[in-house]
């Protein structure tokens, strides 16, 4: 399409310069079609378990749109002279597109999270968007064992939103090995977003929000988390590469 949006690639992967609004316009678009289109919400940590990982750089590469959620993707754009217009999150992107559902009177399906927390999800979800109409919650797993059984829930209500919250990379291989025959239009990976938005994790404050500090508020929160962590300054370092090798071609 003439008007796709411009895109950078950080480290191997293919990151799209939109703002929330411009998602939005795209993810309307990608329904309307009724043809399938995975979204990925990409981060430092998806970047760096790819290079590692040819499976999910892969299904990263062939994603519709690659959304450049985590204040490190916005440090790099500015470091390899593309800066992106916004910081586009799982949770607020999920929210939002709620809301266009609800608009639109499209169907959505939540699956994943631990058992109980896609049912108060989209409680919460239907309480603030009046008219959304979710048609089916389920925990499962992301095992390729449970995929039938888990294609037999979502086929049957035809669903034109399918949110994912099995966590990167599973999340996003699974919609990859999955959607094309559950024929969902539009699926996107939300890793811990379901947990955010039925309070069974609290979010950073908004004032961290705004500096980029949701990490450290997150680690502060879940201290397993550092070992993730361990991946942001070799992502800094790579990045580095990436531009002193750019400057020289």
């Amino acid at each position: 399409m003439s008007d796709w949006p411009e895109h950078t690639v950080i480290l191997g992967v293919p990151v799209h310069n939109v703002d929330y609004d411009e998602a939005l316009a795209l993810m309307e678009r990608f329904i309307e079609s009724g043809q399938p289109h995975q979204v990925a919400t990409v981060n430092p940590e998806f970047i760096m378990r790819a290079r590692r990982d040819a499976e999910f750089l892969q299904v990263l590469k062939r994603a519709d749109l690659c959304l450049p959620d985590g204040v490190g993707l916005l440090w790099a754009g500015r470091v390899l002279g593309r800066p992106f217009k916004a910081r586009v999150t799982g949770v607020d992107t999920t929210w939002r597109l709620m809301g266009l559902a609800a608009q639109r009177g499209y169907r959505v399906f939540l699956l994943g999270a631990r058992p109980g927390v896609a049912e108060r999800t989209a409680q919460v979800l239907t309480d603030a968007h009046r008219g959304l109409c979710v048609v089916g919650t389920y925990a499962g797993s992301p095992s390729p064992h449970e995929e039938e059984a888990i294609g037999a829930l979502i086929r049957p209500v035809q669903p034109h939103i399918l949110l994912v919250a099995y966590g990167a990379p599973a999340q996003d291989k699974w919609i990859a090995r999955n959607q094309p025959r559950l024929g969902v239009p539009l699926a996107m990976g939300v890793g811990g977003a379901f947990d955010f938005i039925s309070g069974v994790a609290r979010r950073a404050p908004l004032v961290m929000q705004r500096m980029g500090l949701e990490w450290l508020h997150r680690l502060y929160r879940e201290p397993w988390r550092w070992r993730r962590m361990t991946a942001l300054p070799l992502f800094t370092l790579h990045v580095l590469r990436q531009r002193i090798t750019a400057g020289h071609e």
